[in-house]
């Protein structure tokens, strides 16, 4: 691919193809400088496409404390719920017979520095620093990598990489400097870089586990108390309300979160002010010195008298932090301060309270350790908390069931997950949407779970492993970050991960021995989703390595051209192929006998950043040693924004940028000719076989029966374009694999 340099010789852009891989090499050659910043054919300022997207705040906002203060509070509804309402299920989830006084003192100093070393130093401290431009979660350390390490080789998730990257506003590689070793090895290692890649998939596939168990043990837990109240509720009668709450929980995702999370924030800070108080009401009445507890010999205490079966507690003590994940996950709803506010000041406080006030009552009441709970409330506010619970675990579950959502959009953009159905259920906040093939399938799941271990312990076992690995990905992910991108010294960052590996590693090593006892789970569903992932990228791979390989040449495509007649108006012609032209276009023009006016070959490009703006969404150039009128475009987007198609804006858009690399007044106004003689759109709709024996029987059957399968049950291209379906045209063609 070639651009033409424009009217002043300012920009020449090149594509050299490295082979059938198709992991062609980009240079971008300045003359004279810039004319954008972008290194782009960019779009005129005074297009409206910037409203189309939706695109959000470009520069830095400075929030005043009032509004830091409303933030905080609308947090509490949208990430503390899981985090808010694990002493539903901690202590309850201990077994430990015969336990004393020193037992339960134990047990809560673990339960403090858990609480503080895991989620207010690792979390609130560090993790949050390291968001893509306001965004977080396990794909934002990955976006953040992929924009300071040049990843190539033969990667799971497809690598593009220009040299104008670097100038887009979103990109966070904004200065050259020597780079780091760490950071060489990882360039020079394609089996370092996969392995990276490996890691964000197997993290993005728990958080999906960590999706249906959420909502299983947060409502089951809250739902449990009401036995306490008469002998004739039994277990499975428990189940049973709890399965009616889920069916109805994920019946009304349809109806978009915007419709019932105003309600999210009043209800959890009820909920927190309630647990703190009641809190500190057990322990003036029960144990005053309870929080002497923070004193960490009494873990050593605590080890020392029960041996193993202290060791085994720990699967049961690390649900305290289940959730935490969520306050870097959901961070694009809000800003760092706001969510660190909330913490420090509500949520870590009334933890603090509830754990220890839980504490100080068992100490009276050994006995009550399976209730903890629900008997450690005073008598007459048995019921208002027993509504508060319910509503505080639906709000749990809803936090869990959107962030499940948002990482199959993500997933989708970046090209590492089938195309699913997306619909946006809210028109003011982008990051609002519902997936329905997710959402029934995360309701078969919780469903199953929930009837399949009627509300044993199976449930917090497969909760506690899904959580723990979220967690060592993360610090694993962080490390590389550390020295990478911070640039911080690599002795500190190997103590950073020597300290979080050790203490995560204790509570793994206590969770994989109840991986029988329900352990299994979020494995099997994270299988599930990786079989999935898996399959769709090597399906991916295999069809864009057949199209560079079998690319039709300029000599060839000039002869397609001359052969077929001109008829009025504008062709998009979508291609994977970043250089050449796709075999199926051959296909095309032997069947239609003709082209369009103005042909363009548009390859939609995702890249590792959170957003484009409009004014760098396209790259453009003529296509040489073929007649005037076909045109090579790239349409850019980052792994947040909205790929909407629909409309004239599109069209008139990308005519625009088209104009700025014209050859000349009479290529201008032919392009406005064939724009107003209207658009069609050409999508290919291919087929893989693979017949090829050196592929070995697994790949074929992955090609010939996975990728295929899910190609024809989710949607295709147009569905995740949002494209005119009466302007668009579908070739099929067939590519066989050898």
């Amino acid at each position: 691919m070639d651009r033409r340099a424009d009217k002043n010789g300012d920009v020449v852009l090149e594509v050299d193809s490295a082979g059938a891989g198709g992991n062609g090499q980009t240079r971008e050659h300045e003359k004279n400088g810039d004319t954008n910043g972008s290194g782009a054919t960019a779009l005129r300022p005074s297009m409206s496409f910037s409203q189309a997207y939706k695109t959000r705040h470009r520069t830095p906002q400075v929030f005043t404390a009032w509004q830091t203060a409303v933030l905080s509070f609308q947090s509490l509804g949208i990430v503390y719920g899981d985090l808010g309402t694990s002493p539903l299920y901690v202590f309850p989830s201990v077994v430990l017979p015969g336990a004393g006084e020193r037992d339960f003192l134990g047990i809560l100093s673990l339960i403090l520095w858990t609480l503080t070393l895991m989620s207010l130093v690792k979390y609130v401290l560090l993790v949050l620093r390291a968001d893509d431009h306001g965004e977080g979660g396990t794909f934002a350390l990955y976006s953040l990598l992929r924009q300071h390490v040049n990843f190539g080789g033969s990667m799971p998730v497809r690598v593009t990489r220009l040299a104008s990257d670097l100038h887009l506003r979103f990109h966070s590689k904004k200065k050259q400097r020597e780079p780091s070793w760490v950071q060489t090895v990882l360039e020079r290692s394609t089996a370092l870089q996969s392995c990276v890649t490996y890691t964000v998939l197997l993290g993005t596939c728990m958080l999906m586990g960590d999706g249906a168990l959420t909502p299983a043990i947060s409502v089951l837990s809250a739902v449990q108390g009401i036995q306490s109240r008469s002998p004739k509720i039994e277990q499975k009668h428990v189940v049973m309300l709890t399965v009616a709450i889920l069916l109805l929980l994920f019946l009304f995702q349809q109806l978009g979160t915007s419709k019932v999370s105003f309600s999210f924030s009043p209800i959890m800070l009820v909920w927190f002010a309630s647990i703190a108080m009641i809190g500190l009401y057990n322990i003036v009445k029960y144990y005053p010195p309870v929080l002497k507890a923070v004193s960490p010999h009494y873990i050593y205490y605590y080890f020392a008298r029960n041996g193993t079966a202290g060791w085994e507690q720990l699967g049961a003590i690390i649900l305290c932090i289940t959730g935490a994940e969520a306050m870097f996950a959901d961070l694009g709803h809000f800003n760092k301060a706001s969510i660190q506010v909330a913490f420090s000041t509500v949520v870590y406080p009334s933890l603090i309270l509830a754990y220890s006030g839980q504490a100080a009552y068992l100490i009276k009441n050994p006995a009550d350790l399976s209730t903890a709970f629900y008997s450690s409330i005073p008598g007459p506010l048995f019921w208002p908390m027993f509504v508060v619970s319910t509503l505080a675990a639906i709000v749990a579950s809803q936090s869990l069931i959107s962030a499940s959502f948002s990482i199959i959009r993500q997933s989708i953009n970046l090209g590492c997950f089938p195309r699913a159905t997306v619909r946006h259920t809210s028109d003011k906040y982008e990051g609002q949407v519902y997936c329905p093939e997710v959402n029934y399938l995360l309701m078969v799941l919780c469903i199953l779970i929930t009837v399949g271990f009627q509300g044993g312990p199976e449930i917090g076992h497969a909760f506690g492993v899904a959580v723990i690995w979220v967690m060592l990905i993360t610090t694993a992910l962080m490390t590389v970050v550390m020295v990478v991108i911070w640039e911080v010294r690599p002795p500190y960052a190997a103590a950073f991960f020597a300290a979080y590996v050790a203490i995560e590693g204790m509570y793994m090593s206590s969770l994989m021995n109840k991986m029988a006892q329900g352990g299994w789970v979020p494995f099997a569903i994270t299988a599930f989703f990786l079989v999935i992932t898996l399959s769709w990228t090597y399906g991916r791979k295999k069809k864009s390595e057949y199209e560079a390989g079998n690319m039709i040449s300029g000599a060839e495509l000039a002869g397609i051209v001359a052969r077929s007649a001109r008829v009025p108006g504008v062709c998009f012609f979508f291609t994977d192929l970043m250089n050449g032209v796709p075999p199926i276009v051959r296909h095309y023009a032997e069947h239609t006998g003709c082209l369009r006016e103005l042909l363009v070959f548009v390859t939609v490009r995702t890249l590792p950043v959170t957003s484009v703006l409009p004014e760098e969404r396209f790259l453009v150039a003529a296509v040489e040693e073929v007649p005037a009128g076909v045109y090579r475009c790239v349409a850019q987007y980052g792994y947040m924004d909205k790929q909407d198609m629909e409309g004239d804006e599109f069209l008139e858009s990308v005519v625009a940028a088209l104009k700025d690399v014209a050859g000349g007044a009479g290529e201008a106004a032919m392009m406005d000719r064939a724009r107003r003689s209207g658009v069609s759109v050409v999508i290919g709709r291919t087929i893989l076989t693979a017949t090829g024996a050196k592929l070995g029987w697994f790949r074929r059957f992955v090609i010939n029966h996975m990728y295929r399968f899910l190609q024809k049950n989710f949607n295709s291209s147009i569905a995740t374009l949002k494209m005119d379906h009466e302007k668009t045209l579908q070739v099929g063609n067939r590519y066989k694999i050898e």
